[in-house]
């Protein structure tokens, strides 16, 4: 099974919480293990989309008890970290899709960048990487193109293996 990490922001309208749960609903359905920040806004949309498609979703926790995570989750897994714990929620995940966010968000898309990660941004995140060794960008409009460009992403991965 693939792993996707989701990121985004932790204050969210109606409009962007619905594009993160048709995320997680469609992500889930094609079979991918979620990984975020197990909190609130993105995070608490991405993974109820998935529980509504019985799929796996695990929450990285900045705190240190598993009860500030979010109802949506089938796992949880408390850090103590704070802001660092960012940086696992990134590594967890093959591929990257972000939504929405600020300063938080921006920090998981560049951790992803430098590790050499595609990040599938549906908006606007951030600006493209620099380095011909850092991840890329790729930016969608809706939940359905970020699920194809996960999808063709981990078609190229598999058609280099051969």
């Amino acid at each position: 099974m693939h792993q996707v990490s989701v990121i985004g922001g932790s204050v969210v309208d109606e409009s962007i919480c619905s594009t993160a749960r048709r995320l997680g609903y469609l992500l889930a359905s094609r079979g991918y293990i979620i990984f975020n920040g197990g909190l609130g806004g993105v995070m608490e949309c991405v993974s109820r989309g998935a529980k509504e498609a019985g799929g796996l979703v695990i929450g990285i926790l900045p705190g240190n008890s598993h009860v500030d995570g979010n109802s949506y989750l089938s796992a949880k897994i408390p850090t103590g970290m704070g802001f660092a714990r960012n940086f696992l929620v990134v590594r967890a995940g093959e591929v990257v899709v972000a939504i929405d966010g600020s300063m938080g968000t921006l920090s998981e898309a560049s951790f992803a960048l430098a590790e050499g990660k595609t990040v599938i941004a549906i908006g606007e995140i951030c600006a493209e990487p620099k380095k011909p060794n850092e991840g890329r960008m790729i930016r969608v409009d809706s939940a359905e193109k970020a699920v194809f460009e996960v999808d063709e992403y981990f078609r190229r991965m598999e058609s280099n293996k051969q």
